[in-house]
């Protein structure tokens, strides 16, 4: 069993477009999700090569080193965290990051550091930043409950990351409506 990590698989769409290539190149694939794909059997270079000159075109990666897997690893748990469950979870990022990785937090943290050039907490928040824009556009829950969702400690609180972060107070951002959304994987 094989599993390729690939680099900007941030929603369902992007499993469903990965999930076609594979299909086209008659690859055998097992399993997709954010981040992954396995295959039953180990790949030939021929077909990594391939696989990897389909996806690229559609701005996806294959990766090949140990250290970019960990941290396609890490966004990819802090996407899916962010943007896919309704966070109801009051455990601690560091907590679910090493524990979902095994590894120690502090390596986590300073991986990122130095090949991302930001923290994991601060990619953490302009993932939340980028899902309140959306639902703030979405127009369907209030500011309150849109803290609650993202487990905000406060609306306040809320407001005032999101100010630090965007310039703009969640109402003012509202009332422009300028669709200042970045895609998942320029955040």
């Amino acid at each position: 069993m094989t599993t390729l990590f690939i680099k900007n698989m941030v929603c369902n769409r992007c499993i469903m477009v990965v999930q076609n290539e594979v299909d086209k190149l008659g690859l055998d694939a097992k399993n997709f999700k954010l981040g992954e794909v396995t295959f039953d059997k180990e790949l030939t270079d021929e077909q990594r090569n391939n696989l990897s000159g389909a996806l690229f075109p559609l701005g996806f990666e294959v990766i090949n080193d140990k250290k970019s897997r960990v941290i396609e690893q890490i966004k990819t748990i802090i996407i899916d965290l962010v943007h896919h469950q309704d966070n109801e979870s009051k455990t601690n990022l560091s907590d679910i990051l090493s524990s979902k990785l095994n590894h120690d937090y502090n390596y986590l943290s300073n991986l990122f550091s130095e090949v991302e050039g930001t923290t994991i907490e601060k990619y953490f928040i302009a993932q939340k930043i980028e899902k309140v824009k959306e639902l703030l556009i979405y127009d369907e829950l209030s500011l309150s409950e849109i803290a609650f969702r993202l487990n905000y400690s406060s609306v306040a609180y809320l407001s005032n990351q999101f100010k630090k972060v965007t310039g703009l107070t969640p109402s003012h951002f509202k009332k422009i409506r300028e669709d200042k959304r970045k895609p998942l994987d320029e955040v």
